[in-house]
């Protein structure tokens, strides 16, 4: 190929490739695909009427659910064994297969599932900051408590129906297994080689250079900050961080746990004031391994919440991994910068309330 090149490169109009740190990928962005014309496939928008109290609805306060156990008349948080979970704490080990192409291991855990708020009808950005900062207490209480026996504690929620929640009433999921599973692993990879060539955590660094560009910012406190990081994938992606070193959910101080309740509610509110629905996505977080690793150096480690969602157009179009991204890798229609002004630029009153 010869030739000068006479253009000069505009991120919103050249397609080019970003670098993940935390997963050691490229991801391509396209962001001049934005204005094709859309005749794909078109979701139904997300249920906005849903009763406070359903009687077929197994999360809901005095319900039976489907193991015919039926649920305290709870008014706050709620914890319980997951009725058909993924893990089990006394799996049989399958034994140890010596050839390379038919390896096999042990898994063995437990899976609880942790309702938010007695109400079917309300969601994190619509609850009182005080009833988050009792779902953040409980979570940081699961971290510690499964994390004195398993590796890896995973919190995470699956919102709305186009993530495969099943149940319309505001819950998470957490699964504690005896293996650090692939995502977790792959980032403690890549966050300790940083570590030990730069000598500080890299997403403490990323954070505070976040914070001096401003452009990718959407919320931020004087303890947090939420940005769609320079390599999201997902349209609208968001990666939630501490401006302080910590390594777990636990170790969090109390002001530190009213602040996340706070700006989790500001970045939430956001999501669904951009297409004024309830806003679907997957969420979980990410912390140092525990288990045995609590005997380890975790310093490289920095605790961070990952938002998935899947919206892309309005809230009936999403973005769908496939094709190039399944074979080949990940690519993204906007870029990084739009989206984040788009939801910094909303209002922080949800738009239920106004």
């Amino acid at each position: 190929m010869s030739g000068k090149q006479d253009v000069s490169f505009d991120p919103k109009e050249h397609q080019h490739l970003r670098y993940n740190p935390l997963r050691d990928s490229w991801v391509l962005v396209s962001a001049h695909r934005m204005k094709r014309p859309w005749a794909g496939q078109v979701e139904r928008p997300p249920e906005e009427h849903i009763p406070r109290y359903d009687p077929n609805n197994p999360l809901c306060p005095g319900n039976k659910r489907a193991n015919g156990e039926g649920n305290p008349d709870y008014d706050s948080t709620f914890v319980f064994e997951n009725d058909f979970p993924a893990l089990q704490p006394d799996a049989p080990d399958p034994g140890s297969e010596q050839d390379p192409l038919f390896q096999s291991k042990a898994a063995r855990g437990v899976c609880k599932v942790m309702c938010f708020h007695p109400w079917s009808d309300v969601t994190l950005p619509l609850m009182k900051k005080e009833e988050v900062v009792k779902v953040i207490d409980k979570w940081a209480e699961l971290v510690e408590e499964l994390g004195t026996i398993y590796p890896w504690v995973q919190i995470f929620e699956n919102k709305g129906a186009m993530m495969g929640c099943s149940n319309p009433h505001p819950h998470c999921q957490v699964w504690a297994s005896n293996f650090l599973p692939n995502e977790p692993a792959l980032s403690d990879r890549c966050q300790r080689a940083y570590y030990q060539k730069h000598g500080e955590p890299m997403l403490l660094q990323y954070a505070k250079r976040e914070a001096e560009k401003k452009e990718r910012v959407v919320v931020e406190s004087s303890d947090w900050l939420a940005v769609v990081p320079y390599w999201a994938t997902w349209p609208y992606q968001t990666l939630l961080l501490p401006r302080r070193h910590v390594l777990r959910m636990s170790d969090l101080t109390t002001e530190e746990r009213e602040g996340l309740a706070a700006i989790m509610k500001r970045l939430l509110t956001k999501y669904d004031n951009l297409f004024e629905v309830s806003f679907p996505y997957s969420m979980g977080w990410h912390g140092a391994p525990t288990g045995p690793y609590l005997k380890e150096d975790n310093s490289h480690w920095q605790l961070h919440a990952h938002y998935y969602p899947p919206l892309l157009r309005s809230a009936t179009v999403k973005k769908f991994m496939v094709g190039y991204e399944m074979l080949a890798q990940e690519q993204r229609d906007l870029t990084p910068e739009q989206a984040a002004e788009k939801l910094r630029n909303l209002p922080e009153e949800h738009y239920k309330t106004r």
